[in-house]
């Protein structure tokens, strides 16, 4: 559950947000299906609205369940950057973190929580040259939000942020009257 700290940051209590993902998980799944089919004019307005009111209330250092929960994908720029960054070579950075996964191809931690993730604090230790994945999460403002809706179906369990952005925006378009055929 997520707590209203007065109008501050909220406090992310993982075990249950997990629990209220896992109660309404399908109807905001069901609620981005319809709004990818039928998205109204305003949506990359609305979606820049809310998504300036979800980061009022929640801070990735206060959750981290990214980093705890998932792994990025590594491109061969990160994998130099960061490789260059820790005094070691591709390979041997690959060696000791990395693997392939089988079908795609893509470079991935070999374990979750990430290995440069600082439970204490919650901190990243190679922040300034994490992988772009990890900069970009929760992918919130790329592009137009059609263009990322499969993304945002995908981390509704895992990032409170895109959670509540979600359900923001279900909120908002049902109090504009717009979401009559997108909540059935």
């Amino acid at each position: 559950m997520i707590i209203l700290l007065s109008s501050a940051i909220m406090s992310i209590n993982l075990r249950s947000f997990k629990l209220r993902v896992r109660h309404r998980k399908a109807a905001l799944r069901r609620f981005l299906a319809r709004l990818e089919k039928n998205p109204p004019e305003t949506l990359d307005q609305i979606t820049a609205t809310v998504e300036q009111e979800v980061w009022k209330e929640i801070s990735c250092i206060a959750c981290a369940n990214c980093c705890k929960s998932m792994t990025p994908t590594y491109t061969l720029q990160d994998m130099k950057k960061i490789s260059a960054h820790l005094g070691m070579t591709v390979r041997e950075f690959k060696e000791k973190w990395l693997y392939q996964e089988p079908g795609t191809g893509d470079w991935l931690n070999r374990s979750t929580p990430c290995q440069f993730l600082d439970l204490e604090t919650n901190l990243c230790n190679i922040y300034d040259v994490r992988p772009l994945d990890c900069a970009g999460f929760p992918h919130l403002p790329r592009k137009k939000m059609i263009e990322y809706m499969h993304v945002h179906k995908q981390n509704l369990e895992y990032c409170p942020a895109t959670y509540r952005t979600v359900e923001k925006m279900m909120e908002k378009l049902k109090t504009s009257g717009k979401t009559n055929t997108l909540l059935k």
